[in-house]
């Protein structure tokens, strides 16, 4: 039988996390805020339209 390899002991996104958190850099999933019933952009702080995919002001892109 071929031998199997296994996968690490410890999740390489969170040693690489952990590595940005330590760096200065932001580890987590930045989403948009909410405002009464509109989206407010975290960047700017501009509201749309629960429709909006991305910020009219800064261009803000929570898939980027």
């Amino acid at each position: 039988m071929p031998c199997m390899s296994s996968a690490p002991s410890t999740n390489d996104d969170e040693l690489f996390d952990e590595f940005l958190a330590d760096n200065g850099h932001e580890t987590e999933i930045v989403r948009w805020e909410r405002s009464y019933n509109k989206k407010q952009c975290p960047d700017c702080g501009a509201l749309h339209d629960e429709s909006a995919a991305t910020c009219g002001v800064c261009g803000w892109d929570p898939a980027a």
